[in-house]
C-alpha cells in the first residue's frame, strides 16, 4: 500500500487540476478505488466510497481531503505537473496541499475497507473546489440524496485531511470576505469641489488596522483583518472619486460569528459593507471528542489553526489532522516528504483504531442519535 499511494500521488501531480476542473483527478481516483475493490460514487467532481462492511445503523465517520489544487506560484522553477523525487522530497503543484493528505486517507480508507469490528462505518470522501471554498466541493456532496442514503445512520464524525505536521487542528479561524464601498461626491481636483470618497475609505481602513477585538480566543487568538485590495473608478487625473471600493479579509474566531463581526465594523465604518458569504464559519472540536484524545494517546498536540478548510463547511465533529506542512502550501516549488505520506497513512490508521477503542469504553448513545437527527 505504502508504493501504491506514492504511484497514486504522482499521478495525480501529472494531472492539471484547478478548482472547478478536476474531472481528470476525479477521474484517477475513482479508478484507483474501483481497482482496490471499492464501490465508488460520484457527485460532479466529488468521488466517495464506503466501507464494504458497512451497516444502515452505524454512523459514519468520514475521511476526507480535497484533490483540487491553486494555479502555480509564478516563482516556480520546475514544472510543477512534473512529479520528481529527489531523496525523500517529492515535488509538484499540489503534493503537499493536499495531495499528501489525499492519498494517506486513501491508504487508511483502504486498510479499513473490509474490517467488521468498527463500531462505525467509514468513508472515503475526495472531494472538489475546496481552494475556492466552492458550492460544488463538500456541500454538494453532503447535499446528495444517495451520499445521505449511505450516512442515514448519522454523520460521527470527520478527518479532514490538510498538512499539519499530522497534529491535531481541533479548532480553525472561519473567513468572511467583505466589500467596502465608500461613497462621496465627485468634483474637480483643481478647485474645493466635491467630497473625495478616496479619503473616506483611508479613514475607514485606519480604523480597521488599528481596531483590536476585545475577546480573544483560547486556541486561535486574536481576530485578524486585513484591507487587501482598493480601487476607484477614476481614469482621469483631475477628478475627485465620487467612489472608492477595497477589500476587508477577515478571519474569524471561535468566540464571533460572522454576524456579530459585520455589525461591529459596519456600526464604526462610513463606508457600505456588503459580505461575499457567511458559510466559512470558525470552528471547534471538543478535546474529550474520542477523535482527539485518539491522537492525544499517540503524543500529538492540539492547536488552533489560521487557516481555512472544508471543515468549516461540516455540520458535524471534524478534526483536521494530516501530513506535509501548511508552511509549503501555495509556495513555488512545492513538495512533500515520502515518509511524511507514509507515517501518515500510519498514524490515520493508529488514531482510527484508538478512536474504536475509546468509542467502546464510552456511551455514545446520546451523541449518535443527535447525529442521526441533525
Amino acid at each position: 500500500m505504502q508504493a501504491d499511494i506514492i504511484s497514486l500521488l504522482q499521478s495525480l501531480i501529472r494531472i492539471p487540476s484547478f478548482s472547478r476542473e478536476e474531472q481528470g483527478t476525479a477521474d484517477l481516483i475513482d479508478t484507483f478505488l474501483t481497482a482496490k475493490g471499492a464501490n465508488t460514487y460520484r457527485v460532479g467532481n466529488n468521488i466517495y466510497a464506503l466501507s464494504a462492511s458497512a451497516s444502515p445503523t452505524r454512523p459514519t465517520l468520514i475521511l476526507n481531503s480535497h484533490h483540487d489544487t491553486v494555479h502555480p506560484n509564478p516563482g516556480y522553477t520546475r514544472d510543477p505537473f512534473m512529479p520528481t523525487i529527489e531523496g525523500d522530497r517529492l515535488y509538484g503543484l499540489g503534493s503537499n496541499d493536499a495531495g499528501g493528505p489525499l492519498v494517506a486517507l486513501i491508504g487508511a480508507f483502504l486498510h479499513f475497507q473490509h474490517h467488521t469490528d468498527l463500531p462505525f462505518n467509514i468513508l472515503m470522501a475526495a472531494t472538489a473546489e475546496e481552494e475556492i471554498s466552492g458550492t460544488n466541493g463538500i456541500e454538494a456532496l453532503l447535499r446528495d440524496p444517495q451520499f445521505q442514503a449511505h450516512t442515514r445512520g448519522g454523520i460521527w464524525a470527520a478527518i479532514v485531511g490538510e498538512p499539519t505536521q499530522m497534529q491535531l487542528a481541533v479548532s480553525e479561524k472561519g473567513l468572511m470576505v467583505m466589500d467596502a464601498v465608500a461613497t462621496g461626491k465627485a468634483g474637480h481636483a483643481a478647485r474645493e469641489e466635491g467630497v473625495n470618497a478616496l479619503y473616506i475609505a483611508m479613514e475607514d481602513i485606519a480604523w480597521i488596522q488599528q481596531y483590536r477585538f476585545p475577546k480573544v480566543s483560547p486556541t486561535l487568538g486574536e481576530m485578524k483583518m486585513t484591507v487587501t485590495s482598493i480601487q476607484t473608478e477614476n481614469k482621469a487625473h483631475n477628478i475627485v472619486p465620487a467612489t472608492c471600493q477595497f477589500i476587508i479579509d477577515t478571519r474569524l474566531t471561535d468566540v464571533y460569528t460572522h454576524e456579530e463581526v459585520y455589525d461591529i465594523l459596519q456600526t464604526n465604518v462610513k463606508s457600505k459593507l456588503t459580505p461575499r458569504s457567511m458559510r466559512m464559519r470558525s470552528t471547534n472540536i471538543a478535546d474529550t471528542h474520542p477523535l482527539v484524545q485518539a491522537g492525544l494517546k499517540m503524543g500529538k498536540k492540539t492547536y488552533g489553526s489560521p487557516t481555512s478548510s472544508d471543515k468549516a463547511l461540516m455540520p458535524f465533529p471534524a478534526l483536521k489532522c494530516g501530513p506535509g506542512d501548511s508552511a509549503r502550501s501555495h509556495t513555488a516549488d512545492e513538495f512533500i516528504l515520502l515518509s511524511e505520506c507514509v507515517a501518515g497513512m500510519q498514524d490515520y490508521i493508529q488514531i482510527i483504531e484508538n478512536a474504536a477503542q475509546i468509542w467502546r469504553l464510552s456511551d455514545h448513545t446520546s451523541a449518535t442519535q443527535q447525529n442521526i437527527q441533525t
